[in-house]
């Protein structure tokens, strides 16, 4: 009888051990161990005709000098429509870099009903003439049909397969010649030749380096998508989003209307480029001027409020800033932030109160940036001083007010990156005024209708706005 060959594998980096361990010795993991069935033992005659064959004939690539390699740019896949009337798509393919790259893996990863499986099924929902072959596994054709009706409609060249089996889906992947391939998800895929569960490090990684051959060879691009663990990080082993060439990750509260789509890896373009998108009653919808959603709807004049010109990636926003400051109602005030660093809003505050004279320590202070996004911009700052201090003051700042400055820990307003374009994004939303560091020294013509205010310190920011 064959000897059942076991291993001990990382779920967290996928290390394989030939033992239990509480520790991981890659990544350093605690209690991420599990047992897996690699493999029956090969047979050894089996094994010396196949390594005999392959020594006789040689086989495989040839090494080249690096001047004898033809160049070129790649052959990609427009996804937002050959004729460019078609809006959905078109920021994936910016995202994507200028397009699907024939022969990529792209995996998309995100929380359950982010919109992964949506964007996946609109794909070839909006482009009739791209041949895709969409594969899932964890719902039936019925369902993906009822979906497709939803978001708008069906047409022949868009082939649905229900199955888990690897083996099975690359046999119809040849047969059906698709011109796009999509595996929803990659965690319910399983193959024959390893004889663990789906979804466990080695069928994941066994399964993704298949579809990656398979990927390379007829030249198709596949699409992949991904679940993710409860710290935010993509389920499966670290392997996987080293074998593939694109990573997506798709970001936001599935409460609330708006998505990002962020570019985490990517072998073929920028990792700077993001998108924004609206899930509607008939599916995802872009959004081309995010700014105009998340900058302030209301008509009163109220407090707290203002108004950040961040930098996301290589795209920039306005983002409304909400605070809130009152009397503290119990012996210890509150610290909350949504969608900001605590820590960070923390050190601000001790900043206003050291080096301008704030006395907040006793006051609870809440922090929301509007809209449900998590920003991490520096430049967002000086925002959150002006809307903490109109609180404090129960005094609007004007509603053409803008702000871009990071603040240090001596109270100085320190420049930020690329104030070009958050300067043209204010003055395209019809702002009057945007605050920004003195040292900043922006290189682009006056924009008509906004002035530049410099502020050197948190101390001027407070007498220029109040």
């Amino acid at each position: 009888m064959a000897k059942i060959k076991k291993a001990w594998f990382c779920s967290s980096c996928g290390n394989e051990s030939p033992k239990w361990m509480g520790k991981c010795p890659a990544c350093g993991e605690w209690n991420t161990m599990v047992e897996e069935i690699v493999s029956k033992a090969p047979d050894s005659s089996s094994l010396t005709s196949r390594a005999q064959s392959f020594l006789q004939g040689g086989g495989g690539a040839k090494p080249q000098p690096l001047p004898q390699i033809e160049s070129g740019r790649e052959s990609r896949i427009l996804v937002g429509g050959g004729n460019g009337t078609c809006r959905e798509g078109n920021e994936l393919d910016r995202v994507l870099g200028g397009g699907m790259v024939k022969g990529s893996l792209v995996l998309i990863g995100g929380e359950p009903g982010i919109g992964k499986s949506t964007l996946s099924l609109q794909i070839p929902l909006m482009n009739e003439g791209l041949r895709t072959l969409y594969v899932s596994g964890e719902e039936s054709a019925r369902q993906i049909k009822m979906r497709a009706e939803r978001l708008g409609g069906a047409h022949d060249n868009c082939l649905v397969l229900s199955e888990t089996l690897l083996e099975n889906i690359l046999t119809e992947a040849r047969t059906a010649a698709p011109q796009l391939l999509i595996i929803d998800s990659i965690q319910t895929i399983y193959s024959h030749n390893i004889e663990s569960s789906a979804g466990s490090v080695s069928q994941v990684r066994e399964c993704a380096a298949a579809l990656l051959r398979y990927a390379k060879e007829t030249g198709t691009p596949v699409i992949l998508i991904g679940h993710i663990t409860k710290d935010g990080t993509i389920a499966g082993p670290k392997v996987l989003e080293h074998i593939v060439d694109v990573v997506l990750q798709f970001e936001g509260d599935s409460r609330h209307a708006y998505r990002i789509l962020r570019s985490i890896k990517n072998r073929f373009g920028s990792t700077a480029e993001l998108a924004v998108y609206q899930m509607c009653s008939d599916g995802l919808r872009e959004i081309l001027n995010p700014s105009e959603m998340f900058i302030p709807m209301h008509g009163e004049n109220l407090s707290g409020i203002a108004v950040a010109a961040m930098l996301d990636g290589s795209r920039p926003f306005l983002i409304e800033v909400q605070a809130l400051v009152s009397s503290a109602a119990y012996g210890t005030p509150q610290r909350s932030a949504t969608g900001f660093d605590v820590r960070r809003m923390n050190m601000l505050l001790a900043v206003l109160e050291k080096r301008v004279g704030f006395r907040l320590s006793q006051k609870d202070v809440f922090l929301n940036i509007a809209g449900g996004l998590k920003v991490a911009d520096p430049a967002c700052d000086m925002a959150i001083v002006a809307a903490i201090l109109s609180s404090n003051f129960d005094e609007s700042i004007p509603a053409g007010y803008a702000f871009a400055g990071e603040i240090g820990l001596s109270g100085e307003i320190r420049p930020v990156s690329q104030i070009e374009k958050r300067i043209a994004e204010a003055a395209k939303l019809g702002m009057e005024k945007i605050f920004i560091s003195a040292f900043n020294k922006p290189q682009g013509k006056p924009h008509k209708g906004l002035q530049v205010m410099p502020v050197s310190t948190v101390a001027d920011l407070v007498k220029n706005i109040f």
